[in-house]
């Protein structure tokens, strides 16, 4: 055998009852499980660990920073072994080079701008080899699976207008999503509090979603609302994905803002009727309560459309701002989830431009300000918004179809600690402080049940002849090293992580393996209807 670990604790991965047992593995997949006599060419002796499978971070934004750096100590440190990535219907592919010029801008507070990266790809495909021969062709640090980007895809066909699409760019936009459920796509994003794809009717989302029903992938939508409306939101999601036939996956699945304290179990209603119903659906959330996104993502949709150069035009306009301010502050707008905004509860976290880098961590003190960082950064600027509420956190992450996300930008000097913190925050603070959940529940919401909505036969759970995706950590001492504070402090408690049964992290530091892959869509025809 490569590797036998002995005497560990095994938590598979499906909620089940643990146990101690030897587990080995050879040539990148667990080889035996039990009392295991032969010896291998390394061992590991787990007395006092738990060895649980690889966990899989269901929202990420690692879209550029797997290709930027080989270490991605945010993720491996954790115990991540597979990220999914293309979320909030924006990312790098499919594009040509008008999109791509501007989804680099839109989401330049997510990602950076991207001066440093090679973008020599255009396709999913594409960019799916990009991954696999990152790092002079050695690979990633951790897995990657991807979603088709709709708003992306929408920019693509008909660019950045509030106008329904005509059928022959709805008969464009679904040829690239088929396109990108061939190339290995596991599915298709939406960002539907972000322009261009929030001007996507539900009769066009319907009409993708059926291309993505055809190839068995699933629609993670970040729906219209997390704020005033978010039950319906929820509510129009799960009605699209009925009539699409598809699997459905709730993206971030949260309940802010004040309208919403103590509502999460409404949703959790709604989530039971659907499943009672036969629905297939899930859900990720990160185990906070302030969210994250860009600043220009809390303007109103009508002051993006015709894409970042039109609204940063806007935004010079006197006048253009006033509306602008006043849809934000007295309104409501669609992009603050119908909530007038709160200044107070907006922290800048990173900008793109360091001549700005002085508003890092500071909380904005009006529209005058945010403005002039909006024009001066280019839309650059990433903030947190402190607006969640702990037992709705709570509620939620004990639901049966949960699975665990970070939704984690790991762009800007003071970035959210979900980035490095949330799947140890899980183990440590909800686990062993709070009880909220057991840890053999909590292992299988982050790895066995992401990877069986991800379609992974062969992932997600201790079992001969699973890849030897693995993570072994200390019940007693893991938790998070991020605060708000030091938000890219490491963890600890994880001495030991293995992508394809090579050793990612040992004796609790990084090493220098690139074991990731492109992991892709288990490819299946089309089924048509």
């Amino acid at each position: 055998m490569d590797l036998v670990i002995r005497g560990a604790r095994v938590v598979d991965g499906t909620g089940g009852p643990s146990y101690t047992a030897d587990v080995a593995v050879h040539e990148g997949r667990i080889a035996a499980i039990g009392r295991i006599r032969a010896g291998g060419r390394h061992t590991v002796d787990a007395h006092g660990l738990a060895l649980a499978p690889g966990f899989v971070d269901m929202h990420a934004h690692s879209d550029l920073a797997l290709l930027r750096d080989p270490d991605h100590g945010a993720k491996a440190a954790q115990g991540v072994t597979l990220e999914v990535l293309g979320q909030d219907g924006l990312s790098y592919a499919p594009a040509d080079e008008r999109t791509l010029a501007g989804v680099r801008t839109a989401i330049a507070g997510w990602n950076g701008p991207g001066e440093d990266v090679d973008f020599d790809w255009r396709t999913v495909g594409e960019y799916l080899d990009r991954l696999d021969r990152a790092h002079g062709g050695r690979g990633i640090a951790v897995n990657a699976a991807y979603l088709v980007p709709q708003g992306t895809v929408r920019a693509y066909a008909l660019g950045w207008d509030d106008r329904p699409a005509t059928a022959a760019e709805l008969a464009r936009m679904r040829q690239l999503v088929a396109e990108g459920m061939e190339e290995g796509a596991v599915g298709m994003s939406s960002g539907l509090t972000y322009t261009p794809g929030m001007y996507a009717s539900g009769a066009e989302l319907t009409e993708l979603c059926k291309v993505v029903a055809r190839y068995g992938g699933y629609y993670c939508p970040h729906h219209r609302s997390y704020g005033r409306g978010a039950l319906a939101a929820y509510a129009e999601m799960l009605t699209l994905a009925r009539e699409a036939g598809c699997a459905l996956h709730l993206a971030h699945a949260t309940m802010n803002f004040g309208e919403n304290r103590g509502r999460a179990p409404e949703l959790l209603s709604l989530l039971d009727a659907a499943l009672a119903d036969g629905a297939d659906v899930t859900l990720d959330s990160y185990p906070y309560t302030p969210g994250c996104t860009t600043l220009a993502a809390l303007l109103p949709g009508w002051a993006h459309e015709g894409g970042p150069q039109a609204l940063l035009a806007r935004l010079r306009d006197e006048d253009t701002a006033e509306r602008i301010r006043y849809a934000l502050e007295v309104e409501g707008s669609d992009g603050c989830h119908g909530v007038p905004v709160d200044w107070a509860s907006v922290e800048v976290s990173g900008t793109s431009d360091p001549a700005y880098g002085g508003h890092v961590g500071r909380r904005l003190d009006g529209w005058a300000t945010a403005r002039r960082l909006l024009l001066g950064d280019r839309l650059g600027t990433a903030v947190l918004q402190h607006v969640g509420h702990e037992e709705n956190v709570r509620a939620i992450m004990r639901h049966p179809v949960h699975t665990g996300g970070s939704d984690g930008i790991l762009h800007g000097a003071k970035p959210h600690p979900r980035a490095y913190g949330t799947f140890p925050h899980y183990l440590g603070h909800y686990v062993r402080e709070l009880g909220v959940l057991s840890l053999e529940e909590c292992v299988a919401h982050l790895s066995g049940r992401p990877a069986a909505r991800l379609r992974l036969p062969d992932r997600g759970l201790v079992r001969e002849g699973h890849r030897a995706d693995l993570v072994l950590f200390d019940p007693e001492t893991v938790a998070a090293g991020s605060t708000y504070e030091r938000p890219r402090a490491l963890p600890t408690g994880i001495p030991y992580v293995l992508v394809d049964g090579r050793f990612v992290m040992r004796d609790g530091a990084r090493t220098d393996v690139l074991a990731g892959r492109s992991v892709r869509r288990v490819r299946r025809k089309a089924v048509h209807t």
